[in-house]
């Protein structure tokens, strides 16, 4: 295969408040061009998620070493906030958020 997915490119009013906010939402840490942030070595692959429905985010999965709640709890004391007016179905396993400059996400469970 000649192409691998080499990065996700985010829509940002700002790079320098983006940056800082995701750097410690994800422990990612910047490239050689600050604008770029690269996952900590031995990182899970990102997977890409096709969806005709909804728009582009991403979906953070919580690891064993966590659990949604806190993770939620942290990204909010880094100046995320809940996305109130989102519309749940019953069994949703995951919670909205945006980042400060308001790019949309979820945690999931």
């Amino acid at each position: 295969m000649a192409l691998t997915l080499g990065a996700i490119v985010l829509n940002v009013p700002s790079t320098g408040p983006a940056a800082e906010f995701w750097r410690a939402a994800l422990d990612l840490t910047p490239d050689e061009n600050p604008d770029f942030l690269v996952p900590p070595p031995g990182t899970r692959p990102t997977r890409v998620h096709l969806d005709s429905t909804d728009r582009t985010h991403f979906d953070l999965w919580v690891d064993g070493s966590s659990t949604p709640e806190a993770e939620v709890e942290r990204l909010i004391g880094l100046g995320a906030e809940r996305v109130e007016d989102w519309t749940y179905p019953p069994d949703a396993d995951f919670t909205v958020l945006k980042a400060p400059d308001g790019t949309v996400f979820c945690v999931i469970d």
